[in-house]
């Protein structure tokens, strides 16, 4: 596969985005009310959509580009003690579950980040998080798999090769950046 191949799947991904801008937007509407609260971000997921959340809460806390207070957002990826300990004492399939009883709050915003949709220990968490009454955002492929008829919303990239829906997801998680930096001296 070459170069100009992977660009030209790239390019014709981000030609589709505007389909999902209202459900982006809302988004935005929904974290902004999230921090008004004096709640955080809670975001969550496996291989690249676990290296996208940590990457995600950084930008958060620290700063996108405006000089602006840190805002509350933590990864649940982060912490090599807990996820090897749960996953050696419990199981994998709930590591995020147990994080999520521990951590989450009613008037928290979680984002379950998951490719297919379908995976277990997201789907689990995003149960134990609604249980607790935090709003649950879900971060898709085309499909939604499992997760769009689990979350409270579920913003599908319009897309089903992993990759690029990596992509598309990276590029919304930097635009609500720059939509906080944007607001943030309101909330």
């Amino acid at each position: 596969m070459s170069f100009s191949n992977a660009l030209q799947r790239h390019q014709e991904l981000f030609n589709k985005l505007d389909s999902i801008q209202a459900d982006t937007e809302l988004l935005a509407e929904h974290i902004t009310a999230t921090f008004e609260a004096g709640g955080k971000l809670i975001f969550m997921g496996n291989g690249g959509s676990a290296a996208d959340s940590q990457h995600l809460a950084a930008e958060f806390v620290v700063r996108y580009k405006a000089e602006r207070r840190p805002l509350a957002a933590i990864a649940l990826t982060t912490d090599t003690s807990i996820l090897t300990a749960h996953s050696n004492d419990y199981d994998f399939s709930t590591v995020f579950t147990r994080q999520m009883q521990a951590l989450c709050q009613p008037k928290d915003l979680v984002i379950g980040i998951s490719t297919s949709g379908n995976s277990a220990n997201i789907i689990d968490a995003i149960k134990a998080a609604q249980g607790i009454g935090a709003t649950c955002w879900a971060w898709t492929g085309a499909t939604g798999g499992e997760l769009k008829d689990i979350a409270d919303h579920c913003l599908c990239v319009p897309c089903n090769e992993t990759a690029r829906i990596q992509e598309a997801h990276i590029f919304v998680g930097h635009w609500l950046c720059e939509e906080m930096d944007r607001v943030s001296t309101e909330i």
